[in-house]
């Protein structure tokens, strides 16, 4: 004849407690509202994969300096870069050339001033890809757009002699070179997103 322990019962209790504690336990460690709904995927095939490293997503927080970095490394792969510097330094021809040249008054102002700016813009967009920065298609397109008056003014002003080969080649030069970078730009930027959405 052997008492009731009582301490069987508690540990029954306790045993089939515990179980159905831990069971509880792991019950909230696979369904867990907040994970889920926060859109963590805890737990989930997605997770794993991205946890391994492969397929990873494209994160949504990730630093847009990032894409901004991909494109000038694919324009640069374009050579857009030496394209940049060489627009540059025909911009400062076509200003400078004003004090080698003979030129009139109109011819003066006109080479001086749309030089300059072809100078800064190109500048400015081989600044721009050398810091990681997208080149800028409206820069380039405006280089463009000045390369084509050059041609232009050679006739409306009435250049003549050196000074009407030296602008209008620049500005020929100036518009094809311009012309291809802004060319490049969109399509290194077309490159990018693509590999985006195939990744």
């Amino acid at each position: 004849m052997s008492e009731p322990n009582p301490d069987d019962g508690a540990g029954s209790d306790r045993d089939s407690g515990g179980a159905s504690d831990s069971g509880s336990d792991s019950d909230s460690e696979v369904r867990t509202p907040t994970d889920i709904e926060s859109g963590t995927g805890f737990g989930s095939d997605s997770d794993r994969t991205s946890a391994s490293g492969s397929d990873r997503d494209p994160d949504p927080d990730r630093d847009p300096r990032d894409d901004s970095n991909r494109i000038a490394n694919e324009e640069r792969r374009r050579n857009t870069p030496v394209v940049s510097g060489i627009i540059t330094a025909i911009g400062a021809w076509v200003a400078l050339s004003v004090l080698v040249l003979e030129v009139g008054e109109a011819s003066l102002w006109n080479n001086v001033l749309v030089g300059a700016v072809i100078f800064l813009a190109a500048g400015y967009n081989y600044y721009r890809l050398n810091n990681d920065v997208p080149l800028s298609i409206g820069v380039a397109s405006l280089v463009t757009v000045l390369g084509i008056w050059l041609i232009v003014a050679t006739a409306l002003i009435g250049m003549v002699g050196a000074l009407f080969w030296s602008t209008a080649v620049s500005g020929l030069l100036v518009a094809l070179l311009a012309g291809y970078n802004a060319y490049e730009a969109r399509e290194a930027r077309a490159v990018m997103s693509d590999r985006d959405v195939a990744g």
